[in-house]
Order: structure tokens, then C-alpha cells, then sequence
């Protein structure tokens, strides 16, 4: 695939999408706001309706219990219509907070559902306020607590600004209407509501200003969308955040394909300052293109790539659907010696590609071989995490960028002795890392135990590997043994010496195939929610992310320093 790099200036300024007859249409990602944004501002309408709750009977509790201190020689009146009203509000912020958090609803719905119960608590507060007040009370013009919760309602969930000036005037007008309601100072309904609008007036004020804020708060979070657009992608909800960036899910604008956008961030591009900043970007494009150039079908998919101007790097993978070996392993136990096969074999196809193109992955393993499903195909296998790969030329252009950064590359559990000693390193590390994948499917165990990342590296240096077969008390073939083993070699000369002569050995075994069927039952009984079909790495709730941004066991932490 011939792929050039994304200009910098689409990042920030893409250009408008195109209609199928021609001319342009509005985005919607310039019209709305994130739906990540969307969904916390829904959560936050939950927790002040639960903070309402206890402010109601907070309240009450304070105003008969300070009653004695500012009505001196009166008595204490018993329960009255107020008090009911605080119950009433009490218990329906209660029960709108428990039906944000259980409700299947769309943000949308709660920010609306939000305005509707921002009205009628203005009007509790107004009716509060107002039933009872003496007839000596001056009535003057003052901010009550309509106006304050406008404005908090305002700020804390994005609206409209006209749905919020809207809701806002209705709000502020249940000052006045409770007045009359309540015949304050024995005033006729009509004289109330003038009086009322007099004094509340500066509620009708803060309405006008609840608008201006909603105006601004919509606007940044426009722009927040805005500056999630990475080339023609639009970042949507954060999968998981770790040492190295951030994971996104992600869709085209135009052709609404789903995506996994990898972020790392400028911090880790030495520094992100000076010459070693711009070396480290040419880097990143040079091995970049030469992953994107990968097409065996189990290479994960590299969409897109680029920086942005903040020196961000990113980026745009296949979205996968299915489970690490990592995670299946620890979660179902070691797996059965045909099954390791049909997966290591495909592994390799991946690997040969890479390494015919003059490329060592250097971090293989189970955390980045991706297991699932595509199309109709079961146990299907994509080798992950090809955005930092080592050219094997001798050009020190050719550094890895994962070097540059002062990243050791590499995983202890999984790094070939060559790898640990900083000698030169070809596909025959990789051959020494799949078999390491290879011996923790077969056993469940990894190769070496160790209690730190030095230890780790020791024992790969010094130690012979005890047979798998002893490790975890399973049946294992022997000549399949024989050639794990073989790949553990501390000489890469002992090794299989490339991916291809590695998978014609597996299929020399002569073991019984792995069968679809097989496949496809597994899948059925352990997670049926990965549909088939499904768009191939973040949006299932099995899956497991990429080792570059989730630590998978103590020892891998060490790679990161």
C-alpha cells in the first residue's frame, strides 16, 4: 500500500465533507457536542439532584432548629405545608438521581428530562420561600435560590442556549407565580404577580446570563470535538489511558467506519523539545508507512497516522472485536496443543511479511496477538502493536523511534537474550519471543519466574527452560515440545530461522487440525456477544488493549523505563 503522510493542516483544519452530489454540508461534529461530554453532563444532572436530596432535608432540619434563635418567645410551629414540599422535592431529586443512574436513556434525553426538573425545583423553592412569609416581611428586590440554581444548571449540563433561556425565564418566573399562589401578604393574584415580578427581578436576570453560559459552554465543547478530528477521523469515547497515550474509539466522517485511534503523548518524543523532537516525528513517519505497508490479513490493520500540532502522535488501527492471549489464557486456562498450532501458525504469516520487509517487531507477545473473529472465520489472529517496529538496516536513520524516546523496547517475559544485551537484533528475536507466546499457551505459565525485571532478564540470559509439559501438568506433544524449546534456544543459530521454516515445522507435527467447528463452539460458549461479522481491537468488553498502553504482567512495567 503506498500511503503519504496526513498534512498537518487537516488535523486542525479539515476540509468540509462532501455530499454525494457535490458542494459541502455541514459536519456534524462542529454542530454537537462529544458524547462522552454528553454522557458525563448527564451523570453530573444525577449527582446534583442527589446533592438537592440532602440539601432539601438539610434545610428544613436547619430552619426548625434554628427557629428558637430568630423568633425569640414564639412557638415553634408543627409541621406545615413547606415541610411537605421539602419532602415532596426531597424524594423526587432522590428518585431522578437512582433513574439516571439504572435508565438506558441517551444524554440527550436527561439534559432535557435536567431543564424539565430545574423548572419544577424553582418552583419548590418559590412556593418554600414565599408560604408562610409574615406579613411584615419587606418584599424586595434580591437574588434567591431560583437564580442560583439557573445558573448551576447552566454550567454543569450543556444545552442549547435557547432551550436553556427558555426553561431559564419559565424558571425564574416561579418566583411571581408562587407569590400568587401562596397570597402572600393577603395580596389579590394579579397584585402578587406585579409584586413578584418586582422583587424577583434580578432572577429574570440571571436567566438572560444562564444563556450566555450555556452559549459558552456548548461552544467549548464544539471545539473539543473539533480538536478530536484527526484527519478525517473524529475521536469519540476514551477506551483506556496508560504510560505511553490514549486509546479512542473512532469513525470516518465520511464512510462512518469504525476505528481504534492510538495517542502518544508529545512528552514521550524526547522530551518534545528541540532537534531530538523532530528527529523522533521523522522516525515515527518513517516506520509508520512501513507498517502501513503490512497487508497480510493478520496484521492489524493501520489505517491512517500522522502528528498533530501539539507533536501528538497518533494512530488510526482496525477496531477488534474478541480477546488478547493474555487475557484468554489467564481467563480459560492453557489451551490445547491443536488449538496453539492453528494460532501460532498465523501468527507467523504475519511475522514472515514483516520480516521479508526488513522489519522486527520486538515486542511479540500474548498481549499483542489479538484472537477473534472475522466474518465467518473463528480464532482468527492479528498480531498488534506493528507502530513502533525496528527496520534491521544498519542506517542509525533506522533507529526505532521506541529508541529514541528512551523506551527499552521489548517485554523481560519475552525478550530474546540477543535483545537484553543491546546486540544487533533480526527476526530470529521474534522467533525466540513466539516461542515464549507458545509456552504460555501450551502451560499457562511463563517461561522464567521472577520476582523483578532483572531477574526476569538474568534467567532468559543464563537459564534452560523447564519443559512446558512439567510447568503446568499438561499433556503436550513432544515433538511440539521439542520445537518450542527449539525457539528458546539462546543462540539464535539454534533457533528455526525464520517465521515460514517455524510454521512449516508446526505443520510438519502431522497433529490434527483445529477445526472451525471446533472454533466456532468455543466462541458460542465462552462469549457469545462477539457476534460474527463484528468490526474487527476496542469495543468489545472482552477485549484487552495493546500492550504499549496496558502493563500485562510485573515484570513488563521495566520495558517502560
Amino acid at each position: 500500500m503506498s500511503h503519504s503522510p496526513i498534512d498537518q493542516r487537516d488535523l486542525i483544519h479539515p476540509m468540509p465533507a462532501s455530499t454525494p452530489g457535490g458542494g459541502s454540508r455541514p459536519r456534524t461534529s462542529d454542530r454537537s457536542i462529544p458524547a462522552d461530554l454528553l454522557r458525563e453532563a448527564a451523570q453530573r444532572i444525577g449527582i446534583m439532584a442527589l446533592l438537592a436530596a440532602i440539601l432539601w432535608i438539610v434545610a428544613n432540619l436547619l430552619w426548625h432548629a434554628t427557629w428558637p434563635a430568630f423568633h425569640p418567645g414564639q412557638p415553634q410551629p408543627g409541621l406545615r405545608i413547606p415541610d411537605a414540599i421539602c419532602a415532596g422535592a426531597a424524594l423526587a431529586s432522590l428518585c431522578l438521581y437512582l433513574y439516571i443512574r439504572r435508565s438506558k436513556r441517551s444524554p440527550q434525553f436527561f439534559l432535557s428530562l435536567g431543564l424539565g426538573y430545574m423548572v419544577l425545583t424553582c418552583l419548590a423553592i418559590g412556593l418554600v420561600l414565599h408560604w408562610g412569609l409574615p406579613a411584615t416581611e419587606p418584599l424586595l428586590p434580591a437574588v434567591t435560590w431560583i437564580g442560583v440554581v439557573i445558573l448551576m444548571f447552566a454550567a454543569v449540563a450543556p444545552n442549547d442556549p435557547r432551550r436553556v433561556l427558555f426553561a431559564s425565564l419559565i424558571g425564574a418566573s416561579m418566583g411571581p407565580v408562587s407569590m400568587a399562589l401562596t397570597h402572600v401578604h393577603s395580596l389579590a393574584a394579579a397584585d402578587a404577580l406585579r409584586t413578584g415580578l418586582l422583587m424577583h427581578y434580578p432572577d429574570f436576570l440571571l436567566a438572560g446570563v444562564a444563556a450566555v453560559i450555556a452559549r459558552v459552554v456548548t461552544r467549548l465543547g464544539r471545539q473539543v470535538s473539533k480538536a478530536r478530528e484527526m484527519g478525517s477521523y473524529q475521536l469519540g469515547e476514551l477506551i483506556s489511558r496508560g504510560g505511553m497515550g490514549e486509546v479512542y474509539k473512532a469513525t470516518h466522517r465520511m464512510l462512518a467506519r469504525p476505528a481504534a485511534i492510538k495517542l502518544i503523548r508529545a512528552e514521550m518524543l524526547a522530551a518534545g523539545e528541540g532537534d531530538a523532537a523532530d528527529v523522533a516525528v521523522r522516525r515515527f513517519h518513517r516506520e509508520a508507512e512501513a507498517a502501513a505497508n503490512l497487508r497480510s490479513p493478520h496484521t492489524v490493520e493501520l489505517f491512517d497516522f500522522g502528528v498533530t500540532e501539539d507533536q501528538t502522535l497518533y494512530f488510526v488501527m482496525e477496531l477488534l472485536d474478541g480477546m488478547d492471549l493474555e487475557s484468554l489464557v489467564r481467563e480459560h486456562g492453557p489451551l490445547p496443543a491443536r488449538r496453539v498450532i492453528h494460532i501460532l501458525r498465523q501468527a507467523c504469516e504475519s511475522l514472515e511479511e514483516a520480516h521479508s520487509h526488513g522489519l522486527v517487531h520486538r515486542d511479540i507477545k500474548p498481549a499483542n496477538i489479538h484472537l477473534g473473529r472475522l466474518g465467518i472465520r473463528y480464532d482468527f489472529v492479528k498480531v498488534l502493536d506493528f507502530g513502533l517496529v525496528k527496520s534491521v538496516a544498519k542506517d542509525d536513520s533506522q533507529i526505532s523511534l521506541a529508541t529514541a524516546v528512551g523506551r527499552t523496547p521489548g517485554t523481560p517475559s519475552y525478550m530474546a537474550p540477543e535483545m537484553a544485551l543491546g546486540e544487533t537484533v533480526d527476526s530470529r528475536s521474534d522467533i525466540y519471543a513466539l516461542g515464549c507466546v507458545a509456552y504460555f499457551l501450551l502451560s499457562g505459565k511463563l517461561v522464567f519466574d521472577a520476582e523483578s525485571s532483572f531477574q526476569m532478564i538474568a534467567r532468559h540470559l543464563r537459564n534452560e527452560p523447564v519443559p512446558p509439559s512439567l510447568r503446568g501438568n499438561v499433556e503436550i506433544p513432544p515433538a511440539l515440545e521439542a520445537l518450542v524449546l527449539k525457539c528458546l534456544a539462546k543462540d539464535p543459530a539454534a533457533r528455526p530461522q525464520s517465521a515460514k521454516e517455524f510454521s512449516e515445522a508446526l505443520a510438519s507435527l502431522r497433529l490434527p487440525e483445529w477445526k472451525q467447528s471446533e472454533a466456532a463452539e468455543w466462541w458460542d460458549a465462552h462469549h457469545p456477544e462477539s457476534a460474527p461479522g463484528a468490526s474487527p481491537g476496542l469495543s468489545s468488553p472482552s477485549l484487552r488493549l495493546p500492550a504499549a498502553i496496558r502493563p500485562v504482567d510485573p515484570a513488563a512495567t521495566a520495558s517502560r523505563t
